[in-house]
């Protein structure tokens, strides 16, 4: 963990941005301070560098980026050459359709390998539930309180916070919401104490429960808390 250097392309996005990449040239503010990248591939040689959301980053960062994939060096502001022939570049985008599409050819040539993830499932939502869940669970468990989530109620999040378009990020703010928002309004409403535990479940609406025939199981449900 401690060879890991992540690295925000998203705060790249200006043309002047490349200066903080590799460092000011003489002259400028920001001089002395070397590079993001550069000065902390030169102070540890042997790194993992990963370059989070790279599509975000201007189009003069990808020229430096070039010099970078061809040569394994770079030459900072300073005029110092860096050496990144020990160094393992991953580059992580939320791109959809082919590379090309977006890069430039000459960029994509330079790329040793490209994983795609296949898109998130509603079953996968089930497991990612359960891993949202952790840091709830543990600040329940701070106040002597265990929390207990049912099969159901992990659909219901799974169903509701499914969305294609933004994958899993919507899900963490309807576990909030429907969730963590309804445990602190009955912490302070003196429904729960040490030893106690909370039960999270769903129930049928009274409209839908008038209703007759089949239809999708988490349909019409809410989450409650017993």
């Amino acid at each position: 963990e401690r060879a890991m250097v992540r690295i925000d392309m998203s705060e790249y996005m200006e043309k002047h941005s490349v200066s903080r990449l590799i460092g000011a040239p003489p002259g400028y503010v920001g001089y002395d301070e070397g590079g993001q990248l550069t000065e902390t591939v030169r102070r540890r040689p042997y790194a993992v560098v990963l370059l989070d959301e790279v599509e975000k980053a201007h189009s003069d960062v990808f020229n430096v980026l070039l010099q970078l994939l061809d040569d394994g060096r770079l030459t900072d502001g300073q005029g110092r050459t860096v050496d990144f022939s020990n160094v393992i570049l991953i580059m992580t985008s939320n791109l959809a359709g082919e590379p090309g599409d977006f890069f430039r050819p000459e960029f994509v040539n330079r790329i040793d390998d490209i994983v795609r993830f296949r898109a998130l499932s509603e079953d996968d939502l089930v497991q990612i539930v359960d891993i949202q869940l952790v840091g709830l669970s543990k600040r329940m468990s701070d106040r002597r309180i265990s929390l207990d989530v049912t099969d159901k109620a992990k659909a219901l999040l799974a169903h509701r916070g499914f969305d294609p378009a933004f994958g899993a990020r919507p899900l963490k703010r309807l576990i909030q919401r429907e969730i963590g928002d309804m445990l602190a309004l009955a912490l302070l409403q003196g429904r729960y104490g040490e030893g106690d535990t909370v039960v999270v479940d769903t129930e049928m609406t009274q409209e839908e429960s008038a209703k007759k025939g089949d239809g999708d199981p988490v349909d019409g449900r809410v989450l409650v808390l017993r």
